[in-house]
């Protein structure tokens, strides 16, 4: 069975005060909290096995979901005592991942992406994790992000050439971060520049609906929208 990860661990400091009694994922938008628009999606595209990693009021979390019956999938919890931001956050959730290619998203985005289409990268990883050890999805720069993250050039993610903004949707190997030791605060980027570099990460371009939420301003925009 596929699996996720869906990380929920962040601070929320530019959506304060609204986090200041509530952990991020847990905010709503269309009538329903943020997380829940990723655990459904997922659901959907046949990731009925999540790993939710929390920190700041992560009992909230586990309280609000439970262990995803109601949605359809198995949740289980990986906790960090203090945020590890992404990469970190990936290496401590490793237990209870397993040894295939899984999924890793953010809670806190929206987006008509359709998570079907990572089952077949998520196979192509583990059929020549030797060749390819990870898949990018990128977006369209937002006002707020003009400046992009990464290129993309037949197929494969760059650091040159016309940036793109890093979508928060990946596929990774989870050999990728067997030699972080877990409890270890790493940042995603530019730590896996590395393996960019090394031409094993591919990627593609999603031109549809996606809102990274970052502020009350565009929770309220994402909740009229939804509406």
């Amino acid at each position: 069975m596929p699996r996720a990860l869906i990380l929920a661990a962040g601070r929320g400091e530019r959506m304060r005060p609204l986090t200041d009694t509530l952990p991020k994922p847990l905010l709503c938008a269309g009538r329903r909290m943020l997380i829940e628009w990723q655990i459904e999606a997922l659901a959907k595209a046949g990731f009925r096995d999540l790993v939710i990693n929390h920190s700041f009021m992560g009992e909230r979390i586990e309280e609000a979901l439970g262990d995803g019956r109601r949605y359809d999938v198995r949740l289980r919890y990986s906790h960090e005592p203090t945020a590890l931001e992404t990469a970190g956050g990936v290496a401590q959730a490793l237990p209870l991942l397993g040894d295939d290619p899984f999924v890793v998203v953010s809670g806190d985005i929206h987006t008509a992406y359709d998570y079907a289409k990572l089952l077949a990268r998520v196979e192509a990883i583990q059929r020549q994790p030797e060749r390819q050890v990870a898949h990018f999805v990128l977006v369209d720069n937002p006002p707020w992000h003009s400046g992009g993250d990464m290129g993309l050039a037949d197929g494969f993610i760059t650091q040159s050439g016309p940036k793109l903004t890093y979508g928060n949707i990946a596929v990774v190997h989870p050999g990728l971060f067997a030699r972080i030791e877990a409890g270890t605060w790493l940042k995603l980027f530019p730590w896996a520049y590395q393996f960019v570099d090394a031409g094993r990460v591919t990627g593609e371009h999603f031109r549809g609906d996606w809102d990274n939420v970052g502020t009350p301003a565009q929770l309220a925009a994402l909740d009229r929208r939804l509406a």
